[in-house]
């Protein structure tokens, strides 16, 4: 039978902020988003905050009728990153199977070095206080069989608790809990779980494979399985990231965008950082989808595929246009909008050339942009920017988001992942 571990940092982004200031821990802290942006909402908040009801995901306006005298401070995401990933490489000692889900909480499978460090429990309490000792934060760690059960028992007692859900005990603690607690049920399924009369974990796992599976077709029997403890989803090395299936960027800009003019400086924008993405992964589109929410928060998605490779910001952006002109009126200004480039394939990969297409464009436009993302490696990300950018100083803004793509930092730890392997053989920790 595998062990496996989950581990939460407990309020990741307020408890870097508490850590590098410790005058926080007294007071009720959160981190925020800049209003100005439209960005006001709470990102995370320290244990003050939560016993105010301060809660993630609302308005800093709500937060501080609730608490007044709530201390809000911007987010610092290169801070909070480097911290999460010295968490990673206290995790990456007892395993090198090591999954990241979201950039606070990992799967650890820790089945292989049982014989060095002691029972799940045990290396969970282990991580447990050196994330204390040497991170200056909290940590809730779930220990079990499968993933599903033991991301549960990580959210079960918070914060720096462990949790062991064993095939003995997990259906007097996990069948129990609400639907909602089960990972990956989400309000829809929730709603509709409960209008046929199933309100707790142990609800699905007795309504039967085949009930659920006609309820909610393939989610309901993945559901059926993880309520059931029969998960067997593996624990991936942490250095061998999954292909990479879309790359895209999204924004809610300053202000709404109520005309095409509006949206075209905004999505050339967005598209400007798809494109760079792509060519540092050495990939291409065959497809774009939108993104579109309106100021009511009404969402609409809407793609089409090309007839080639993509990797321009003038295809990318020209395609988001196309679109947005065939589906959206303006009946309502757009509140947010988002850009991807979908059914990526390898850069260098074969395809026809079309003979009516002007290659020789195309081909000057990705040249073009290939000079502008090493002048911005060189100078800064806004040294050099779309004239159209300009034309809009509010809107203009969106054009600061960061274009650096997201590095593949598991990489990185290729040769400690190899070194703990050798040394797990010799039996040498």
């Amino acid at each position: 039978m595998r062990t496996i571990l989950h581990a939460d940092l407990n309020s990741c982004y307020a408890s870097v902020e508490c850590a590098i200031n410790p005058e926080y821990r007294k007071v009720p802290l959160a981190v925020g988003g800049e209003k100005e942006l439209r960005h006001g909402i709470i990102l995370a908040k320290n244990e003050l905050a939560k016993q105010a009801g301060v809660r993630t995901g609302e308005a800093i306006w709500q937060a501080q009728k609730k608490c007044p005298n709530l201390v809000v401070v911007p987010p610092h995401y290169e801070l909070y990153k480097d911290y999460c990933e010295r968490a990673r490489n206290i995790y990456l000692q007892y395993s090198d199977m090591v999954e990241s889900f979201g950039p606070d909480e990992c799967w650890i499978d820790v089945t292989g070095s049982l014989h060095l460090f002691g029972d799940g429990e045990t290396i969970a309490h282990l991580i447990r206080n050196r994330i204390r000792t040497e991170l200056d934060m909290t940590v809730s760690v779930g220990v079990s069989w499968n993933k599903i059960f033991a991301k549960f028992g990580s959210d079960y007692k918070k914060p720096d608790a462990v949790t062991v859900i064993t095939p003995e005990n997990y259906r007097d603690i996990v069948w129990p809990c609400p639907v909602c607690d089960l990972l990956f049920v989400g309000r829809a399924t929730e709603r509709t779980l409960r209008n046929r009369g199933i309100f707790t974990i142990g609800d699905i796992a007795q309504s039967g494979l085949q009930y659920m599976r006609n309820a909610l077709g393939k989610n309901g029997e993945a559901l059926y399985i993880a309520a059931s403890g029969e998960d067997r989803s593996t624990v991936k090395k942490y250095y061998e990231a999954e292909p990479i299936k879309s790359v895209g960027n999204s924004t809610t800009p300053p202000r709404d965008m109520k005309n095409m003019q509006d949206a075209r400086l905004v999505l050339y924008s967005l598209a400007d950082s798809v494109a760079k993405r792509l060519r540092t992964y050495n990939l291409a589109c065959t497809g774009v989808q939108i993104h579109l929410r309106d100021t009511e928060l009404h969402t609409l998605e809407r793609q089409k595929q090309f007839s080639h490779p993509v990797s321009t910001a003038y295809e990318i952006c020209n395609a988001g246009l196309a679109l947005l002109q065939t589906h959206w009126d303006f009946h309502l200004p757009l509140r947010s909008i988002g850009i991807r480039g979908i059914n990526l394939v390898p850069a260098e990969k074969e395809f026809q050339v079309s003979l009516f297409k002007e290659e020789k464009q195309i081909q000057n436009k990705e040249i073009l942009e290939i000079t502008a993302d090493g002048i911005r490696e060189k100078y800064g990300k806004e040294s050099i920017c779309r004239a159209v950018i300009l034309s809009d100083s509010i809107l203009g803004q969106v054009n600061k988001a960061s274009v650096t793509p997201i590095p593949f930092a598991a990489a990185m730890h290729r040769e400690q992942h190899e070194e703990f392997k050798k040394t797990m053989q010799k039996g040498d920790l």
